[in-house]
């Protein structure tokens, strides 16, 4: 368009035309190459419209998968934002996305139906000093003058007639600690096409949600042989930094198997908050696929350190192996221990979600 109207402009000049004929004749000439470039031009922004819906659909869906909340994004700059796109589509867990959107979204579902300290099915009446459960006769004693004395002294000693009932508590407190086995044997797949790691490393990411949300410190560790070891922290006070939860997610140490490197850090770091600021009952999550022994003295220790710290040991052995065979090492350390065959299937771990 900016080529033919000069033209048009100096045909008509040379011709004598009076300067105000020349322009309109021009801008007839230019609304006419318009008119007739304009189903072209339409068919092009259509189509880039098109294609930057499809790309901005991607990416929402890969963020929300990785747990990269919306505000967050809003808050990067485009530089970053477009390379934390582009690590997440080219990342070496990128093909799991949708796994790790479905753990996420089942760990939502479990939470909401954990109610901390709930009174649950009502099972029948017991005897303590729980006042949000007393029963109606008992308070009406306070209503009389003659018998508040009595209620009084029923509390002290702990015989109020109370509901019993029966439901779901948590009792963790402390750090959530995921031991995360990235041996070679964790990378072949199962059911589904689906690898040992995308399955526990998905897993893992749900329990940092989990953590998060109950407003307790996570630690995801990774390990393989016994010199092979990462830590990574995620403290409850501040969001996890997206990129430092790809790096967790990413990587993979390979070599054998070794249960003390990574047990014996996650009760250190236990200890080292429990001094810190005497907080107990932290939960440790061991995820693996492999049989190891431990040693005498090693099993010392790790009873000793559970025994002050009161922590949990839960079990995931992935692909079904040996681990969770009866007199098998890791039925003797884990206080709850499960087996999981379908890789496909992310309810195998729903309960997990319940307890922690």
């Amino acid at each position: 368009l900016l080529t033919i109207a000069p033209k048009w402009s100096d045909a008509l000049q040379r011709r004598r035309v009076p300067p105000r004929l020349a322009e309109a004749l021009a801008a007839a000439a230019a609304a006419q190459a318009l008119e007739a470039a304009a189903p072209g031009i339409r068919a092009a922004a259509r189509t880039a419209t098109a294609q930057a819906a499809r790309v901005t659909r991607e990416e929402a869906a890969l963020t929300r998968a990785w747990g990269v909340g919306h505000g967050e994004l809003e808050r990067m700059p485009y530089e970053q934002r477009a390379g934390l796109a582009e690590r997440l589509r080219t990342s070496r867990l990128a093909r799991w996305a949708e796994l790790i959107g479905r753990f996420r979204q089942m760990a939502d579902g479990e939470r909401a139906r954990k109610v901390e300290h709930a009174n649950g099915e009502l099972i029948g009446v017991t005897l303590g000093d729980d006042l949000s459960r007393v029963l109606p006769s008992e308070l009406a004693h306070l209503g009389l003058p003659e018998l508040r004395a009595v209620f009084a002294a029923r509390y002290a000693a702990g015989e109020l007639m109370l509901y019993d009932s029966r439901g779901e508590q948590t009792t963790g407190r402390g750090a959530v600690v995921a031991c995360v086995d990235t041996s070679h044997s964790m990378y072949e797949e199962g059911p589904g096409g689906i690898t040992r790691e995308a399955w526990s490393k998905a897993c893992a990411l749900a329990l940092l949600d989990q953590a998060w949300h109950a407003r307790r410190d996570f630690v995801g560790i990774l390990f393989s042989a016994a010199d092979k070891l990462r830590v990574f922290r995620f403290p409850a006070d501040r969001p996890a930094p997206a990129e430092r939860v790809l790096e967790f997610a990413e990587t993979f140490l390979g070599g054998g198997t070794s249960y003390q490197a990574p047990l014996s850090a996650a009760t250190d770091l236990l200890a080292e908050e429990f001094d810190a600021a005497a907080r107990g009952r932290g939960d440790i999550v061991l995820i693996t696929d492999d049989e190891c022994g431990v040693s005498e003295e090693w099993t010392r220790h790790w009873r000793e350190a559970r025994h002050r710290l009161g922590f949990r040991l839960f079990g995931l052995a992935v692909g079904a192996p040996p681990a969770t065979a009866p007199g098998s090492v890791l039925e003797a350390l884990c206080d709850n221990l499960r087996s999981i065959e379908d890789l496909t299937d992310v309810r195998a771990a729903a309960d997990l979600f319940r307890l922690i």
